[in-house]
């Protein structure tokens, strides 16, 4: 798979990134794949979806036992390949990346209108593999989608004081951050687009054989926090 970002010429900005390391990079991947991919994608009444509805989430995942066309399928298995883990270890800094096979979180995500994921932080360990979970790469499949549809990626500080990044979820957008306690990151505010449209994603999560000692806690899961009067 051919991407387009020198990942060494990305790696100091995405090291001294605030509130936590991260990166946006428009154009990773051949127009043309995404396209591929974008066309694979499961309509929301599909039987591919498993259906989130609580005051925290309001999203659809995938089944990870449901079959999935063919371009999408390979999308997966390839952004789980040496090449990828390489240019994700040139990026990041972070030696070791391991993906998951199990998907566990992770593939396809697709929220309609209304819906929304509030501010959290990531579980933090694979009980499975018995592995850390040091990386998140989510990549974004909207076409011809305005700022008042919504659903940015919102980043906040480490305090909860305040939103400092806010990322419109386009068309090959790539995300990639490093997930520790406190990289809360999320889109709280419902989704405004219109009811035929969806915001659409895949998201990886890489993991490594231990962390840092200063990233250490106990096992834990989604975090979530609150960012407004009146959440739950």
């Amino acid at each position: 798979m051919q991407l387009h970002a020198d990942p060494a010429a990305l790696r100091p900005g995405y090291q001294g990134a605030q509130p936590f390391p991260y990166t946006v990079i428009d154009g990773l991947f051949p127009d043309s794949l995404l396209d591929a991919v974008l066309a694979a994608f499961p309509a929301p009444g599909e039987n591919a979806w498993r259906r989130f509805e609580s005051a925290t989430e309001k999203k659809l995942g995938w089944v990870h036992t449901a079959p999935l066309q063919r371009d999408l399928r390979d999308f997966l298995v390839d952004m789980s390949s040496p090449p990828i883990l390489q240019f994700l270890e040139a990026l990041t800094g972070i030696e070791g990346l391991i993906p998951d096979p199990y998907f566990g979180g992770a593939g396809p995500h697709q929220i309609v209108s209304g819906g929304f994921l509030k501010v959290h932080a990531d579980f933090n360990w694979h009980p499975l593999l018995r592995l850390d979970r040091r990386l998140n790469l989510l990549v974004y499949l909207n076409k011809d989608w305005p700022e008042e549809y919504g659903g940015h990626l919102e980043l906040w500080d480490r305090e909860m004081k305040g939103c400092e990044r806010r990322i419109l979820p386009l068309f090959n957008r790539t995300v990639v951050f490093s997930t520790t306690d406190t990289s809360y990151h999320g889109h709280p505010r419902p989704l405004s687009c219109p009811p035929e449209r969806t915001r659409k994603s895949v998201s990886f999560y890489y993991y490594t054989n231990g962390r840092p000692e200063e990233e250490r806690s106990a096992p834990h899961d989604t975090v979530f926090r609150k960012t407004h009067e009146g959440d739950w």
